[in-house]
């Protein structure tokens, strides 16, 4: 029965702030490989690095080079298209990977014209259309960074995925899409969206505030870092959330 690490927002950085968004990232995998069974892949769901620099994706890649589980990067609005590229050799940031019994797909909602806002476009709507008619019957992982609907939280509802309805009517033609996973809200947010559900993990840096009032502006707080780990058993999918600063399991490293 496979089973599927979600990672997120792990915002790797330089200089004198970098040890801690590290640190992070480095408990959640290490926390990976104390599972049994151990994770048949791991899925980190955008903002990799905190502005999208050279030099912090060469940090997040040493994190990960070693790392004993395939790993799939998701880009976010604070990553760069052309450096992501460049230092994981990517001939695109949006593709399919198979896996035995299931398929992640990843989706890049990076659009730098509209600040922390998300968007897919036609073109790669039609591409994921296309991809998911292709592999029916096989359960598939939609994974992109941007929500793509509204979750409660007025000021990250305002950075959410724009084209979220399109979204829906490409997923909602492909039962065999088990979750959407999902990032950027710094938090775990579960809801049902267009005939399957929406999976978003929380960071494995800093968690955002659950601020619902409308004139609140958007916070972090020193909640408890964590993943989620999604076990597939047929089309029937189960998600569990594994805490990472706040848990006593052991610590592999890799």
């Amino acid at each position: 029965m496979p089973l599927i690490a979600h990672l997120s927002d792990p915002h790797i950085t330089t200089g004198a702030l970098s040890a801690e968004p590290a640190m992070g990232l480095y408990r959640a995998l290490t926390r990976v490989l104390a599972l049994e069974p151990r994770p048949d892949c791991v899925i980190i769901t955008g903002d990799l690095v905190d502005h999208g620099r050279s030099a912090e994706y060469e940090v997040l890649k040493e994190l990960i080079e070693r790392f004993p589980v395939p790993i799939h990067l998701v880009p976010g609005n604070h990553d760069g298209k052309a450096t992501l590229q460049a230092a994981f050799g990517l001939e695109r940031t949006h593709r399919l990977a198979e896996h035995s019994g299931f398929n992640v797909v990843v989706l890049d909602s990076l659009e730098p014209a509209l600040g922390d806002a998300g968007i897919l476009g036609p073109q790669q709507l039609e591409w994921l259309d296309q991809t998911l008619g292709r592999h029916g019957g096989v359960p598939t992982f939609v994974c992109l960074h941007h929500p793509p609907m509204r979750v409660g939280i007025p000021g990250m509802d305002a950075i959410r995925l724009v084209d979220g309805p399109e979204l829906a009517e490409v997923v909602r033609r492909h039962p065999h899409v088990v979750r959407v996973l999902a990032g950027h809200l710094h938090r775990v947010v579960t809801a049902g969206f267009a005939g399957t559900i929406l999976s978003v993990a929380p960071s494995t840096y800093r968690q955002v505030d659950l601020g619902m009032r409308p004139d609140r502006p958007v916070g972090f707080v020193a909640e408890p870092s964590g993943f989620l780990l999604h076990r597939l058993e047929g089309s029937e999918c189960v998600t569990h959330l594994v805490q990472v600063s706040h848990t006593g399991a052991p610590v592999i490293g890799y």
